[in-house]
Formats: C-alpha cells, sequence, structure tokens
C-alpha cells in the first residue's frame, strides 16, 4: 500500500473518530484549517471530505460541510491502526516524553488532533488517555479537542503525599504478605541489584533512576492486581517519574538521596522485615513531597521576579 494511500485512510479513520467524539463542529471550518489541524495537505483532506460525502456522513451544500449522519464503525478503513493496546501503549509512551523532555510545559495548550497525527493513532485513543488526568486537576479540557497543562501550588504536593501513602503502604503490606515462592521477590532481589549498580555510577547516570521509580513503585502497587491501583499509578507517573513543573537543578543530588531510600525500603522487603520497610517507605514518600515543594517554591519565585 503506498504511503499516500495509508495516509488519507488513517485521515479518514481518524476525522471518524473525531467527529463521533464531537471534537469537529458543523459546519466545518476551511480545508487550509483542517489541513493544519490534521497535519496533512488540503489535497489529503479533500479525499478524505469526498470520502465521507460519498458514505453519506457528509454532504456539501451551500458552501460548507455538514453532518448528515452519525458515522458507524463499518465506515471505517479496516486494518490502519496498529492494535488498541498497541496505540495505548506507543502514545503512553509519547506524552511521557513530551513532558519528561519539557516540550510541554505547564501552562502549554495542545491539540489532540495533532497528538493523534504524531503517533498515528486514533483522536479516541488520546482523549481517553487525557480524560485520566482531567479529574486530577493535572490537564484541562480548554475546549473541543484542545487542552492545557495545569499548574499546581505546594497544597497539591500536601494532598498527593497523603494519597500516596495511603496506597503505597496498603500495597506494602499485601506485597510483604505474598507467599516465598512469588515471583515478586525474585524481581524485588534484580531491582535491588539494578539500585545499587545505578548508585555505584550516580554522577554520570543519574537521569537513568527515572526509569528505576518507576519500576520501583509499580512493583509495590502491582500486587494488589488492583485496576484501581494502576489508574491511579499513571497519575503519580507523571508528576514525580517525569518530573512534571519540577526545577531540575537539583536533579542529580535529588536522584541520589533517592536511590539510596529505595535501596533501604528493598533491602527490608527483602529481608521480610515489614516495619523497617514501611518505615522507610514512609521516609521516602516525605522527602519526594518536600522535594516536590522546594521545587514547585523555586519555580514560582522565577517566575514572579
Amino acid at each position: 500500500m503506498g504511503r499516500s494511500k495509508t495516509l488519507r485512510q488513517n485521515t479518514i479513520n481518524q476525522f471518524i473518530d473525531c467527529i463521533n467524539n464531537k471534537i469537529l463542529s458543523f459546519p466545518l471550518p476551511s480545508i487550509s484549517i483542517l489541513a493544519d489541524a490534521f497535519n496533512v495537505s488540503r489535497t489529503t483532506i479533500r479525499a478524505v471530505l469526498d470520502y465521507l460525502c460519498q458514505a453519506g456522513i457528509l454532504v456539501f451544500e451551500e458552501g460548507e460541510y455538514r453532518q448528515l449522519r452519525q458515522p458507524t464503525s463499518e465506515d471505517k478503513i479496516a486494518c490502519v491502526f496498529e492494535k488498541r493496546n498497541i496505540q495505548d501503549k506507543k502514545f503512553e509512551h509519547y506524552f511521557y516524553h513530551l513532558i519528561n523532555s519539557k516540550k510541554i510545559l505547564p501552562g502549554d495548550n495542545f491539540n489532540e488532533i495533532q497528538l493523534a497525527k504524531d503517533t498515528n493513532v486514533s483522536p479516541f485513543v488520546v482523549r481517553e488517555f487525557l480524560l485520566r488526568f482531567l479529574h486530577y486537576g493535572l490537564i484541562d479540557n480548554v475546549k473541543k479537542g484542545e487542552w492545557k497543562l495545569e499548574t499546581f501550588a505546594n497544597d497539591y504536593a500536601e494532598k498527593l503525599y497523603e494519597f500516596r501513602c495511603i496506597l503505597e503502604v496498603f500495597a506494602l503490606k499485601t506485597f510483604m504478605a505474598q507467599p516465598d515462592d512469588h515471583i515478586n521477590w525474585i524481581k524485588a532481589k534484580e531491582l535491588l541489584e539494578r539500585h545499587k549498580q545505578l548508585q555505584t555510577n550516580i554522577q554520570h547516570e543519574y537521569r537513568l533512576f527515572s526509569t528505576l521509580d518507576r519500576d520501583f513503585h509499580e512493583l509495590i502497587l502491582s500486587c494488589n492486581n488492583n485496576p484501581f491501583f494502576m489508574q491511579s499509578f499513571d497519575l503519580i507517573s507523571v508528576i514525580f517519574h517525569f518530573h512534571y513543573q519540577w526545577d531540575s537543578s537539583d536533579l542529580k543530588q535529588r536522584n541520589s538521596i533517592a536511590v539510596s531510600e529505595h535501596i533501604a525500603v528493598l533491602t527490608a522487603i527483602l529481608q521480610k522485615n515489614e516495619q523497617a520497610a514501611t518505615t522507610a517507605l514512609c521516609r521516602h514518600l516525605n522527602t519526594a513531597k518536600k522535594s516536590m515543594q522546594e521545587s514547585i517554591g523555586r519555580t514560582s519565585a522565577i517566575k514572579n521576579r
């Protein structure tokens, strides 16, 4: 299949998703605006509109494109996008990369259609992913298809700390109650060795901590096999693992301390010392809270100068 044909078919499917999710409003804007929104040529947009008109979804009258009927799944062109779980993972990785590399900053607006085009996934995948963070106040739906990355203050860090303590301390108790032959004990041992290796090379490899941080907290939370725990973990990952709204001036020192605290937790876990593990975990979460509050304070001070 030619590249232009594949692009046209992907855009048709994305257009249909946008109609069904009420991202587009009617009558449609100009072809130039649509081409910019979907990041394709005007020729491709004309071909998409022709297809939708022929399918009876749109009608062109009095110089405007209007909706004639609601599209169905049968209107889509099959086998264009990858499987849904692959699309979900692809977009999740891409969105976290945008935040981690500070390509999207607090206060920035972004367009879900453009994000879908950048990752070659359905706009529905993008919208579902973003909606998970809407209720936590991390992003705001400015208008149809437009989102904004929100800022937050020190009290948000305090509330998040309380939530993490309840969540992770409970999960840790479940972890410690697992049978001796459970695979998670092997994972914990391997994770401890990875932490010790990074600690040895922390001066030059401190930026690699983010991967360990995610693996560490995910291991503790995953033992409950509770989907609500893992949904909450997505929120925590955006803020802590990807250093959302963080000043990175002391990143090396912060990561060095966090590695040591992780090692203390994992060592106590492997010694089957639940009390010591819980104490070490609470100490680590409290350090993360204070680091976030200090970072937010420095960032706010710089903006107010």
